[in-house]
């Protein structure tokens, strides 16, 4: 009884101590590299730098286990997280269109939405579309592609604001929280009041959502909410007070790798756990996720707007002149707001048998006004995450592995506009 006892504690101790995040990887690293990252490493709370990178390493079926490396992570600490919630609002739409297929509904049919509250507007048509007309599916496309404010804030009026935070809640992502739409000022009532919509086959409909109403909160305790020293008002006068982040969306790094390694590897977690997603879903999410701007037809970009690399902040650090490794491919969800800059992301070589997770944030905002869109993003912000992301590159390149990946299933076909 004695020696069973002692072999669980063994064992718990044991399972215990794999799973602790190291926490001195990443600062050795990039003290090792002063070139590039003492500035930062000297700032890190001024620059509000949180980062954690995940290695994988596969068994001899390419099962994928994980070892995560963080630096300052602060799950109390608030940054912006920016567009980097839409990945989370693409996932829960494409599960509730799964969770509605009994009704007849489907991805591609045409959604659409109507008004029925205060600062609401209805969406008729589609003109990005093949067809002209809106869809989950092309939502889905636009938000990844160049994170359209509309696209997700169409998918939160579908899911709703209460079954989002629920599935946030369902998946372990509870250091997190998502309130409102994107870019509209939305908040307080509006953000709980989500519109009706119906789903049409040609004329025929389909389904119809009745206008949703959430009368939850959801408080978190966190700090660094009150920052600078003034901000622009929605008049765009300066307001010489501090801005205020309470009550808005919350999305912390920890929760965005979650999410991001639940997404691209299923199959390290019990089917129970996975998403709700069909083999087509995950095929539409890895594709336009990885796909550049300039690789599609519908949408159609102007590549002077968005550029191969606009959406890569990591490794690229959104430079409209870099080289496009044509042997990496990056999964990711990018947020730009405020200062902040973050990048949650999922990197492969498929030459050279590379793979890696890194979600990183990183804040620049000289002057202490807020939403005077003044920030020192092309100084400070992207180069970090270019110099981040090679970093990590360079070390898993040469990084010794028992079992090279299988990466096949994220080659996608880019050519299907």
């Amino acid at each position: 009884m004695h020696r069973l006892l002692f072999c669980l504690i063994s064992l718990i101790s044991t399972q215990t101590m794999a799973q602790k995040t190291d926490t001195l990887f990443l600062q050795q690293l990039m003290e090792s590299k002063p070139e590039l990252f003492a500035k930062i490493l000297n700032n890190h709370n001024k620059n509000d730098v949180q980062i954690m990178y995940t290695q994988v390493n596969r068994d001899k079926n390419n099962k994928p286990s994980f070892k995560t490396f963080s630096y300052n992570y602060n799950a109390k600490r608030y940054f912006y997280p920016a567009s980097t919630v839409k990945l989370a609002g693409v996932i829960f739409a494409l599960e509730r269109v799964n969770e509605l297929k009994n009704k007849g509904l489907t991805a591609n049919l045409t959604m659409i939405t109507d008004s029925s509250f205060k600062g609401q507007t209805k969406v008729l048509k589609d003109e990005s579309a093949a067809n002209g007309k809106p869809s989950i599916a092309h939502y889905v496309k636009k938000v990844l592609l160049t994170s359209d404010n509309d696209a997700f804030n169409r998918l939160f009026e579908f899911v709703g604001r209460a079954e989002i935070n629920s599935k946030l809640k369902k998946y372990g992502l509870t250091e997190s929280r998502i309130l409102n739409r994107l870019a509209i000022g939305d908040g307080d009532e509006s953000a709980k009041h989500t519109n009706a919509i119906n789903f049409y086959n040609g004329d025929q409909l389909i389904y119809q959502q009745a206008a949703q109403y959430d009368n939850k909160e959801y408080p978190l305790e966190l700090t660094n909410l009150i920052v600078g020293k003034g901000y622009m008002d929605s008049k765009d006068q300066l307001v010489n007070e501090p801005y205020s982040f309470a009550n808005k969306n919350v999305f912390t790094i920890a929760d965005q790798l979650s999410l991001m390694k639940r997404l691209m590897m299923p199959e390290a977690y019990p089917v129970k756990e996975r998403f709700n997603l069909s083999i087509e879903d995950y095929k539409l999410i890895y594709t336009y996720m990885s796909k550049l701007p300039t690789e599609s037809d519908y949408p159609k970009y102007d590549p002077q707007e968005f550029w191969p690399t606009y959406a890569k902040m990591l490794f690229y650090g959104r430079e409209k002149e870099a080289f496009l490794d044509p042997n990496i491919r990056i999964f990711n969800k990018y947020g730009d707001s405020y200062g902040f800059i973050i990048d949650n992301s999922y990197f492969v070589d498929f030459k050279n048998k590379v793979e890696y997770f890194l979600t990183a944030v990183v804040q620049s905002n000289e002057d202490g006004i807020y939403n005077d869109n003044k920030y020192e993003y092309e100084t400070v912000c992207y180069p970090f995450m270019k110099n981040l992301g090679r970093a990590i590159y360079e070390f898993e390149l040469n990084r010794k592995k028992k079992q090279l990946p299988d990466l096949s299933k994220f080659k996608m076909d880019y050519t299907n506009k």
